[in-house]
C-alpha cells in the first residue's frame, strides 16, 4: 500500500549527519513507491508555544511562522520520520520546539500512525539516543494511534558529512524501503 511519508530533518547544520541519514531513508521509502516529502527545519522560522492552549479549540496556533504548513503535512501524513543530532544525549532544540508547537494537532483528526526516529551523535555508544527516544515517545503518548516503528542511529560521527563513511547510511536506505 502506498504511503504519504514526512521526513522531518532538525538539524541546522550544512551537510549534517542527521540530514544525510534522513535523505537515504526518504530514498529507500520512494524506492519501495511510497510518496515522500522532505522538509528541513534549517530555514524555518519556529517560535516557542507559550501555552496558551487556544489550538485546541481552534486547531490552528495564533502564532505566525513556518509550523502551520509543517503541522499540515504532518496531520495527513501516515507516516513521520524525525531526524535529529544528538546534542547533549538529547534531540535538538528545533526537534523539541517543534515537536511542542503540534499542539493544534492533538484535537485534530491526524493520520499518522507510524513513526520512525533518526539520530546521529558524537558518542560512540548507541545508549547517546536514550533521551531523545525519551522525548519522542512522551510526544507519541500524546496521540494514541501511533506506533514507533524504527529507530536507527548513527554514532561516532561529529563533522559534518561524517555519516557518509558508514555503514548506518544502508540501514536507513533498507529501514525506508521497508516502510
Amino acid at each position: 500500500m502506498k504511503k504519504k511519508v514526512l521526513v522531518l530533518s532538525t538539524s541546522l547544520r550544512n551537510n549534517s549527519n542527521s540530514e544525510i541519514l534522513s535523505e537515504e531513508f526518504a530514498k529507500g521509502a520512494k524506492k519501495a513507491g511510497h510518496d515522500v516529502d522532505q522538509i528541513s527545519l534549517k530555514d524555518k522560522e519556529i517560535n516557542f508555544c507559550k501555552g496558551c492552549l487556544v489550538c485546541q479549540t481552534t486547531k490552528h496556533c495564533i502564532m505566525q511562522d513556518d509550523v502551520e504548513a509543517i503541522a499540515q503535512k504532518m496531520m495527513t501524513a501516515d507516516v513521520l520520520v524525525f531526524a535529529t543530532p544528538i546534542y547533549y544525549y538529547e534531540m535538538s532544540g528545533q526537534m523539541k520546539t517543534m515537536l511542542d508547537r503540534t499542539n493544534p494537532l492533538f484535537a485534530a483528526d491526524y493520520s499518522f500512525r507510524e513513526i520512525y526516529l533518526l539520530a546521529t551523535a558524537a558518542d560512540a555508544e548507541q545508549s547517546a539516543i536514550g533521551g531523545a527516544l525519551h522525548g519522542l515517545k512522551g510526544w507519541m503518548d500524546c496521540f494514541d494511534q501511533t506506533e514507533l516503528k524504527g529507530v536507527l542511529i548513527g554514532t561516532g560521527v561529529t563533522q559534518p558529512a561524517e555519516i557518509n563513511d558508514t555503514p548506518v547510511l544502508q540501514k536507513a536506505y533498507e529501514m525506508g524501503k521497508a516502510i
